[in-house]
């Protein structure tokens, strides 16, 4: 009997609490089972002709796949079977493509035990939908922070994830900070003598800090057992970035960790290896051939969008004073080759809308050490004035978009735990050859609430609207105050419109506008 996890869009999910039921069970001889699907299903990076999908088995087996543009599977395309290895943690992933555009695209995976022929699973079923090729209305959510500061699953789960889901996106962005593999968690969080959380799942991976291979996977793994993650992940396709906390928090090649007893691996090189191999193991992205492991690319969804996902983690000089009059290596923040790259498809996009799906903010001052509110952590040096350090990069970009006459740029960030809608003039701004342009900030999906933070005026940002704790109510907020929050995009198919909602997890729109298209 094939189970499906989400057999149409307005479904509810069928079969998750299976899922965690099969996680959490004893171990069961495997002459006594056949092979299991641990994790769901996932789907990303999806555009007009194709997608990623990615599945996870309990031992090596070879996992069959079939394609259908019906719920039934009636004339199936079957592809060639994929061999889920331990080298890779039993996770398979693989690019579907001939696909007809804007169509609904069901895929099914059954696993055969590779010492066992006769040990077949259960078939597994996702979907997702594929980009327009012509006009039609496009939404999209976006987020970020998942699991993080403590905030594990609870009896409720991940809920933000669920609130999203109802609202049928065409995909989902998460922004970075996907898992938080330097924020070990307790059965239990006490605050004034008084348990406020607890952790009903937890996994020994998630009790310390993630060193080896095998505990940066763990990560990922935890934010799969909760059963509205799974529920998503099996309708909406998800496009990952990352950013600090899925390595180790504020992390560029120069982060020193000998000072950190948390950690025995000292090198952030060893550990940001590992990590970016979970990373592209246990997530549906595409592998870019020219630069194996790259995170930064473009997905053209329709004739109306295209997104650029930005990497300001990997490519970044030392965090610090970075006040540089002149660009430098030690001022980058999306290095050279990014930059030209990003410069190029934006000047050759032909999309109406074009997102920055950008992991940090601009404007936002995110301090390196906020003890002593020192060292740009973010792009911001705090100074309000002429753009030095990495804001030269920024300005760089802001200044080519202005004169190559690039239209209708969007920026869509996370990372800094409250939600904002930032609109950014060289009126008011210290550096003053751009456009005006927005900025919207979402976040967190499950993990404390922070903020807000002070803007830096180089760019000239006013914030429009703000929600994050108010005074008094302290930071580090668990997710069952209320305060996690989440984005909703719709590109409307007859205006070209564009109508963003700033929500939060009870599914209550605090905020929106709508921006008309520069034609």
């Amino acid at each position: 009997m094939t189970r499906l996890l989400r057999p149409s869009r307005r479904a509810v999910l069928a079969g998750g609490a299976a899922f965690a039921t099969t996680l959490a069970m004893p171990a069961i001889s495997r002459a006594a089972q056949r092979p299991v699907f641990t994790h769901g299903v996932q789907s990303g990076d999806v555009d007009t002709a194709s997608g990623m999908i990615w599945t996870r088995t309990d031992r090596p087996a070879r996992v069959a796949v079939e394609v259908s543009t019906t719920e039934s599977f009636a004339n199936a395309r079957k592809l060639a079977p994929l061999n889920a290895l331990p080298e890779s943690d039993f996770a398979v992933k693989r690019l579907i493509d001939g696909l007809p555009s804007d169509q609904d695209i069901f895929y099914r995976f059954t696993a055969m035990d590779l010492s066992d022929v006769n040990a077949v699973s259960e078939p597994l079923v996702g979907r997702f939908r594929t980009a327009p090729a012509s006009r039609r209305s496009v939404r999209f959510a976006w987020s970020g922070d998942t699991a993080g500061q403590g905030w594990g699953i609870d009896d409720e789960g991940m809920r933000t994830y669920a609130t999203m889901t109802r609202h049928e996106p065409d995909f989902f962005i998460h922004s970075g900070d996907t898992i938080y593999a330097d924020g070990p968690m307790k059965d239990e969080v006490e605050k004034d003598g008084q348990v406020i959380w607890k952790n009903t799942v937890l996994i020994d991976e998630k009790r310390k800090v993630a060193e080896t291979l095998d505990e940066f996977r763990g990560q990922w793994k935890y934010n799969m057992m909760d059963e509205h993650v799974l529920a998503m992940n099996a309708s909406v396709p998800t496009f990952f970035q990352w950013d600090d906390h899925e390595v180790v928090n504020n992390w560029s090649d120069s982060k020193d960790l000998m000072s950190d007893d948390r950690y025995s691996e000292k090198s952030v090189h060893v550990l940001q290896a590992r990590a970016g191999r979970a990373f592209h193991e246990m997530t549906p992205l595409r592998i870019t051939p020219a630069e194996p492991g790259r995170v930064y690319r473009k997905i053209s969804y329709g004739p109306m969008l295209d997104v650029f996902f930005l990497d300001l983690r990997s490519y970044r000089g030392p965090n610090g004073p970075a006040m540089e009059d002149e660009m430098t290596p030690a001022s980058r923040v999306l290095g050279a080759e990014q930059i030209a790259w990003l410069k190029r498809e934006l000047a050759q996009s032909q999309a109406t809308w074009k997102v920055i799906a950008s992991d940090m903010p601009i404007g936002v001052i995110v301090w390196d050490n906020w003890s002593e509110q020192a060292g740009a952590e973010a792009v911001a040096n705090g100074d309000d004035g002429p753009a030095k350090g990495r804001e030269l990069e920024i300005a760089d970009l802001l200044r080519f978009i202005k004169s190559a006459g690039i239209k209708n740029t969007v920026w869509f960030t996370a990372d800094v735990h409250y939600t904002a809608a930032h609109h950014y003039s060289p009126d008011r701004a210290q550096f003053q050859d751009f456009e005006p342009f927005w900025e919207f900030v979402s976040g967190p999906l499950h993990a404390g609430t922070f903020g807000p933070n002070a803007m830096d005026m180089t760019f000239g940002p006013e914030v429009r609207f703000v929600k994050a704790p108010e005074e008094g109510q302290g930071v580090n907020l668990p997710p069952s105050d209320g305060l996690q929050f989440f984005g909703l995009v719709d590109i409307d198919g007859a205006t070209q419109q564009m109508t963003v909602r700033l929500m939060d997890r009870d599914d209550v729109e605090l905020w929106k506008t709508t921006l008309d298209p520069v034609v």
